[in-house]
């Protein structure tokens, strides 16, 4: 057996007997030969973390991310995001395994402005953005349909390369959220998390502010 295969058959054994991927049928040798795919943010990753804090992790082929943020202040102040996530004529396996999980203490007692984007698998588009206005002299900020036409997440289908590697087209897909993960957070949390292929999630979110009562 070469090296390179040794290697892969040691994490693909490791990953599958994770807490994240206890479903997967790992004793089956062709589970083992599978296309497979995993991204996982687990122990302390992030605990107690504050501020603006922008992650993209991505496991697999053709996946598309982006964390977008805008801050205006001003007597007059305005704020547009344009963002457009495009796919055509990409050819890809679709994995037979896929898994995306957040677990441990990760992200615990995080503040601040969270975006996170995770994938796992193929040809997945995923879009965080934050808007905010602070007018001094009355609000001029983008009208919420304006705001919302300018925004678009798309992807076209990637066109499987191959048969299914298991040979049976039988897939496991796997997206989750421990307990413990993202406990006592506080601010605002954007989170997209695909386990599988051809998906489309976006989080859009837009605030404007005058000036302070008196």
């Amino acid at each position: 057996m070469s090296a390179a295969r040794a290697a892969t058959l040691l994490a693909l054994s490791l990953l599958l007997g994770s807490p994240l991927a206890r479903a997967a049928p790992g004793d089956s040798y062709a589970a083992m030969l599978a296309y497979l795919t995993a991204s996982q943010i687990s122990g302390s990753a992030l605990n107690g973390s504050a501020g603006a804090i922008a992650l993209n992790l991505a496991a697999g082929d053709q996946n598309q991310q982006a964390n977008l943020r805008a801050l205006a202040v001003g007597n007059q102040a305005s704020v547009q995001i344009h963002a457009t996530q495009q796919q055509r004529g990409n050819q890809a396996n679709l994995p037979g395994i896929a898994i995306a999980g957040i677990g441990g203490r990760a992200l615990g007692n995080a503040a601040g402005l969270i975006s996170i984007n995770q994938a796992s698998g193929t040809a997945n588009a995923q879009l965080n953005t934050a808007g905010i206005t602070l007018a001094q002299q009355g609000m001029r900020a983008t009208p919420a349909d304006q705001w919302l036409a300018g925004v678009c997440a798309c992807a076209q289908e990637a066109t499987p390369a191959g048969p299914d590697p298991q040979g049976s087209g039988t897939r496991l897909y796997s997206a989750t959220v421990a307990a413990g993960a993202m406990h006592g957070m506080q601010g605002v949390v954007q989170l997209n998390q695909i386990a599988g292929s051809n998906n489309v999630t976006a989080n859009q979110l837009s605030i404007e502010a005058g000036p302070t009562p008196r």
